[in-house]
């Protein structure tokens, strides 16, 4: 069974940065490929849209069939609601919420993001889990690039 990553905008941008450029490519050329399906969502789609046109034409280029598209959710906002509730992270930071919202209730195998300050963060990641378990959905798997490619093996 083909993985399901939920990627977030900075993983796609990662490809254009000296930084993450390695790590961000062979996930990837892996998604391109069809060993991994990317999951996106509308807010992943929003923040490419705005973003440089090298990143929005790398996005265009990938397969469709490689990509799963999943909407917001009632459900998926009100998680995200109450990770900023429960002061997981700030009001400023909602779409940051959202992403991991959207990620849970879809039940993702992993969500990936070079976001450290937000998203791959072990405290973050503590709290988003608590209220997804708190409140009967699964822990979810948060990971950078780095994280997945050199683990692989």
């Amino acid at each position: 069974m083909i993985q399901r990553f939920y990627i977030d905008t900075s993983v796609i941008g990662g490809v254009f940065d000296s930084e993450f450029e390695e790590h961000s490519t062979i996930l990837m050329e892996r998604i391109k490929v069809g060993q991994v399906k990317a999951v996106i969502s509308e807010v992943t789609q929003a923040e490419i849209s705005k973003a440089r046109k090298e990143i929005r034409d790398f996005f265009a280029s990938l397969p469709n069939d490689s990509i799963e598209f999943v909407e917001i959710t009632k459900d998926a906002v009100k998680l995200a609601d109450t990770y900023i509730q429960e002061n997981v992270t700030g009001k400023t930071h909602r779409d940051d919420c959202l992403h991991i919202a959207i990620a849970t209730v879809n039940r993702v195998d992993i969500l990936v993001s070079w976001n450290f300050k937000h998203i791959v963060n072990i405290y973050r990641i503590r709290g988003y889990n608590s209220v997804n378990i708190r409140l009967g959905y699964h822990s979810l798997e948060i990971r950078s690039p780095k994280d997945i490619v050199d683990n692989e093996n």
